[in-house]
């Protein structure tokens, strides 16, 4: 079978094993406690510490690094995931740099903040390695919550529900639970399978039943749900990826960016993944540098990422949009594409005008025998009797719906910032309010 023109270009195992292996570790080492002891030194442990204010799950900061400092790892962790239940994960993904290290005093003082995420990782992954579960479980209240997603909004809320001595029943669609630690972040940022291992220790609190291959709207119904549980929490995510809406936008050189980095986190031999020799990531957020760099790492000669507006409104940080430029990824802002082709994507310039974003009437053509579309995802599907709101669920402060007796957190709801850490708050948060609601 000849390929077409689209795809010539991509092929498998453009490195060898050992520069593909290196490549997909862990992106920063693990601190030994010696490490971990010298940086929690650095730590003015501020009694109004800014770094907490930061945190979207109000992690007690100070007293952790403190207590990794007396040389009491576990006692920190336990700080930690008290908080923050997917502590191991949020600090190897959270955009520390903005939140907690980005409001650290240490900034003023020399521009160089304490480490806050790994020594967040040093104490969490300590314990996950000791195979110990901090936590138990309250006396059975006899009531049941269905918990549907399970990424981490659901993970979250099934464990604290869990702990308060409620009956869990956790459904997700794909094969194993996770959701976006599992399948949507960069290989080398969740090296080692710390993903599933956290999960695995998480569910050590007992009481959570984990049903998969189940999804709202195909196997579950609200009603159905409402009817068998006392209390229903959504953490769908979002499934769907928004359309380019150009020509050629069916083209086989053309992916969906989520579906790339699903595979290549799902897939143990990477020598196995093809690659183009000239790739073009369209879109500004995390997805697009996680798409384009592990491209990049997979043996990508010429990797761009082409956002249409300029770089300040590009909702990845600085930080990555940084480290993407260090791996030899060509950033492009103002521009906009008009048309994916076997010559490559041809791109129009953008300006801000009166009635907003327009061409400016030039164009330019990248070659490309592979494009990834990453210009953001929606809620998949019309969740039944749900009110929405700008695409999402929409919820209140404690993460009720709509709908009596249903509460909802993470990327799929409003009031979140589309973080991993913000998607632990939410559901950690809308689980303590269910267990005010159910009286137990």
């Amino acid at each position: 079978m000849t390929n077409s023109p689209q795809t010539d270009g991509v092929v498998a195992a453009r490195l060898d094993d050992a520069t593909l292996a290196a490549h997909f570790d862990d992106l920063y080492p693990d601190l030994d406690a010696h490490e971990a002891r010298v940086a929690a030194d650095r730590c003015y442990f501020c009694h109004d510490a800014p770094c907490i204010t930061a945190c979207p799950t109000d992690i007690d900061i100070p007293l952790f690094i403190r207590q990794i400092q007396a040389g009491q790892p576990d006692a920190a962790a336990r700080t930690i995931l008290s908080q923050n239940i997917l502590g191991s994960m949020c600090a190897r993904v959270c955009p520390t740099e903005t939140l907690c290290e980005g409001s650290c005093v240490r900034n003023d003082a020399e521009g160089n903040p304490v480490e806050i995420g790994r020594l967040q990782r040093y104490a969490t992954d300590g314990l996950l390695a000791a195979n110990e579960h901090p936590f138990t479980r309250a006396p059975a209240t006899g009531k049941s919550v269905a918990v549907v997603g399970a990424g981490p909004a659901g993970l979250s809320a099934a464990h604290r529900l869990a702990m308060l001595g409620h009956a869990v029943t956790m459904y997700d669609t794909r094969p194993k639970p996770g959701g976006l630690n599992e399948y949507g972040i960069a290989a080398y940022k969740a090296a080692n399978g710390i993903a599933q291992a956290e999960v695995d220790w998480l569910l050590q609190i007992g009481g959570i039943a984990v049903e998969t291959g189940k999804a709202l709207g195909g196997d579950l119904t609200l009603d159905g749900l409402k009817g068998q549980f006392d209390a229903v929490f959504l953490g769908v995510g979002l499934q769907g990826v928004n359309a380019l809406r150009v020509p050629g936008e069916d083209l086989p050189s053309v992916r969906d960016a989520v579906d790339f980095i699903e595979e290549l986190r799902q897939t143990e031999d990477k020598s196995t993944l093809a690659i183009g020799r000239h790739v073009v990531v369209i879109g500004g957020g995390m997805t697009a540098v996680d798409a384009a760099v592990q491209s990049r790492l997979l043996g990508a000669e010429h990797v761009s990422i082409v956002y249409r507006r300029d770089r300040g409104a590009m909702s990845a940080s600085d930080y990555e949009l940084d480290h993407a430029a260090t791996e030899g990824v060509t950033i492009l802002t103002n521009a906009m594409p008009v048309e994916v082709s076997a010559a490559g994507v041809t791109f129009a310039y953008t300006r801000s005008g009166a009635a907003g974003l327009e061409k400016t009437g030039e164009t330019f053509t990248l070659p490309a025998d592979q494009v990834f579309k990453a210009i953001g995802q929606t809620l998949k599907g019309q969740p039944e009797a749900l009110a929405l709101e700008g695409g999402k669920i929409a919820i209140d402060a404690q993460g009720r719906t709509s709908v009596a007796g249903v509460w909802a957190g993470g990327d799929c709801a409003t009031g979140g910032e589309d973080l991993t850490v913000t998607a632990v708050a939410q559901g950690r948060d809308a689980a303590l309010d269910i267990h005010a609601a159910l009286g137990a």
